[in-house]
């Protein structure tokens, strides 16, 4: 095992937010998120559709904020 992979062979997590447009279905924001937390981007997608739904679109307007201030 590499020093570059964690246990499962998952990268580590980053210590800098940066969008992931590679990675990332729209903007890349939940992949950048995943990636900085060291998590599965789906997760994270998950969880802002289901804050979508249940705070009445708030989350769509924090997901478009990060996607425009962030790089």
């Amino acid at each position: 095992m590499n020093n570059l992979t964690g246990p499962s062979g998952s990268r580590p997590p980053s210590r800098n937010f940066r969008l992931d447009k590679s990675g990332g279905k729209i903007f890349g924001v939940c992949a950048g998120i995943a990636d900085y937390f060291g998590i599965d981007a789906m997760l994270v997608r998950i969880g802002f559709v289901a804050g979508a739904l249940l705070g009445f679109g708030s989350f769509i307007l924090i997901y478009l904020a990060i996607a425009l201030i962030a790089d």
